[in-house]
């Protein structure tokens, strides 16, 4: 029957205030590959690649793209017996909220103009290129 609305919402509202400070296991990492059994593969600001599994308050209530940024943490990851390097512990939703926080990798650069969330206004996607009057005269 699914999780009621109400999970949903808590969840939804946990991940869209990033936190203030991160600690020394935490970083951001950008989803590469959602790998099946709340497991993703993504890409620190290192370019090491780690497998982490998506924490359980989440699952079956937020969405992860690829492509998109979530906040890791690897403070299990020595204790585990497994293949898993630690645990997607928020999501990043409100990426233009999160990139003000100091703690932003520099590693991953703001999305290019063709973003449907840009907050750039003189986009020049889909327009005429500028006309040059002064063609006209010399024919």
């Amino acid at each position: 029957m699914g999780r009621p609305k109400r999970n949903v919402d808590a969840a939804a509202e946990e991940t869209s205030t990033p936190p203030s400070t991160l600690t020394t296991t935490q970083s951001i990492a950008r989803v590469i590959k959602a790998e099946g059994n709340s497991l993703y593969s993504c890409s620190l600001p290192g370019k090491v690649t780690v497998l982490v599994e998506l924490e359980s308050r989440f699952r079956n209530t937020i969405w992860i793209k690829r492509g998109g940024y979530v906040l890791v943490d690897t403070k299990d990851a020595n204790v585990r017996d497994n293949k898993i390097d630690g645990e997607i512990i928020n999501v990043v939703r409100d990426e233009h909220l999160w990139r003000k926080e100091s703690y932003w990798p520099k590693e991953f650069p703001k999305a290019s103009a063709y973003a449907p969330d840009s907050d750039d206004e003189e986009s020049t996607v889909g327009k005429m290129p500028p006309s040059d009057d002064s063609d006209d005269e010399s024919s």
